[in-house]
């Protein structure tokens, strides 16, 4: 096994450990401020630096917020990144939000300066057997070690918390840690945090009793006991509003909810797992987020990564989804050819904001437009290709033509708002000034992913 100078990650093949990912292990070293000396030495995926009890290097320095700053192993060394701090961070004396760090230089959190060095030895995390996991597929070395992750935290009843980008299978990660665990005979519910009216959110998690609100007509039971002896699943946690994150922690807590409008708690017996595209540590330092709820959240801590990070994965996931789409339109499936090196090359050098998601979207509508690969149907929706555009239905009477125009224009305006916030629905609502709500059911109305 060869010594790395850069950080970067390889794949290795050893007769004792197995296929394995090595990684290049750090340290870091206070070198000034009131820990002066302290140091911790690591190959972890991601660690985290602040003032706050759980992070990876604690500091007591005043300045230091309490989520700080985080590096995060990256294919070709590590990332530094600012998580909105109040005295920010810098690399060398230059204030950053975010950095690669070379072996050596000097990180500043606040008055507090810290040694970044490469350490002398290698670690080798090991790597799922097959290249899946339940739904989820590929067969980088990236995606099987987190299959490895999932496999282990699986088999444990542990809270779980999956940070990623919006459209990078987060729910689906959920799904698979539910089917492979004890249990995967139970109901696995799946509630969306962000997309639920603030004044519902309560009823929707914990239930409501007869008349405990207008509109209350009968007793109603929520999330938390509809997922009994299962999996709740709550996707884009982030969201969840600030009045309400006090008895989602003690529910964390006690595994014991009261419905609205209710004296009497009643005991849950469910596995907890939560996703969010945000950062929570981020949110934390601004007041948006509970300290303690994150940390009750955090116990098992999933990172999926980005489409961008794992390109290998291309041709395996194109075939994939490829079969998956006849199946979901319920059409002869017809048989997969593999893309040319040029449209792969063409792929492999896309953005894929919206990640495996918008590569979904590029299949379906290959498949619907012209049953092939083709590369100018994963180009921004606002350069509509003539292939996508209706024409204009004169045998129709007016209203019915109209609507198929109007059907097009949605189609087209949604996915194009969707790929220029890359994938985050949240976010392009805000940007569209439309409720999210409705833009959760105009998605579904299209089959926009």
């Amino acid at each position: 096994m060869s010594q790395g100078t850069s950080g970067h990650t390889e794949v290795i093949s050893t007769q004792d450990k197995g296929r394995g990912l090595t990684v290049q292990r750090i340290r870091l070293q206070v070198s000034a401020g009131p820990d002066q000396g302290a140091e911790i030495a690591s190959s972890a995926e991601k660690l985290t630096i602040g003032s706050a009890p759980g992070n990876d290097l604690v500091l007591a320095d005043p300045t230091v917020s309490r989520f700080h700053a985080e590096l995060v192993r990256e294919r070709g060394g590590y990332r530094l990144r600012d998580l909105d701090s109040t005295n920010g961070t810098k690399v060398d004396h230059v204030r950053i939000t975010e950095a690669l760090v070379e072996d050596g230089c000097t990180l500043v959190f606040g008055n507090t300066s810290v040694r970044f060095s490469l350490v002398a030895g290698q670690d080798v995390v090991p790597l799922h057997p097959e290249p899946r996991f339940g739904r989820l597929v590929g067969d980088s070395a990236v995606m099987r070690a987190l299959f490895a992750q999932l496999a282990r935290l699986a088999a444990t009843d542990a809270t779980v918390l999956i940070e990623g980008e919006s459209g990078t299978g987060k729910e689906l990660v959920a799904e698979a840690l539910h089917q492979q665990s004890p249990r995967a005979s139970g109901p696995f519910v799946v509630v969306d945090c962000g997309s639920i009216p603030a004044e519902l959110v309560e009823s929707e998690l914990f239930g409501h009793e007869k008349g405990a609100f207008t509109g209350a007509t009968h007793d109603r039971r929520g999330a938390f006991e509809a997922a009994h002896g299962g999996t709740l699943f709550l996707d884009e946690i982030g969201e969840l509003p600030l009045a309400v994150q006090p008895r989602l922690l003690r529910a964390l807590e006690r595994r014991q909810v009261k419905r609205v409008g209710s004296d009497a708690f009643r005991s849950v017996d469910v596995r907890f797992v939560a996703a969010t595209h945000r950062d929570l540590r981020g949110a934390v330092n601004r007041g948006e987020f509970r300290e303690d709820l994150y940390f009750r959240l955090a116990v098992g801590m999933v990172r999926v990564p980005p489409l961008r990070a794992h390109l290998e994965d291309l041709p395996h996931l194109l075939q994939h989804l490829w079969e998956e789409t006849f199946r979901t339109l319920g059409v002869p499936p017809r048989p997969y050819t593999a893309p040319s090196p040029e449209t792969m090359r063409q792929l492999s050098s896309l953005p894929w904001r919206g990640n495996v998601r918008e590569l979904r979207n590029f299949v379906e509508r290959s498949v619907a437009m012209s049953g092939a690969l083709d590369t100018s149907f994963a180009q921004s929706a606002s350069q509509e290709t003539a292939p996508g555009m209706p024409t204009v239905r004169v045998d129709l009477p007016y209203k019915e033509a109209k609507e198929a125009w109007l059907d097009h224009f949605e189609a087209a305006y949604l996915r194009h708002r969707l790929s220029a916030a890359g994938g985050n629905v949240s976010q392009m609502a805000r940007e569209a000034e439309v409720d999210r709500a409705h833009v959760i059911k105009l998605l579904r109305k299209h089959a926009v992913r």
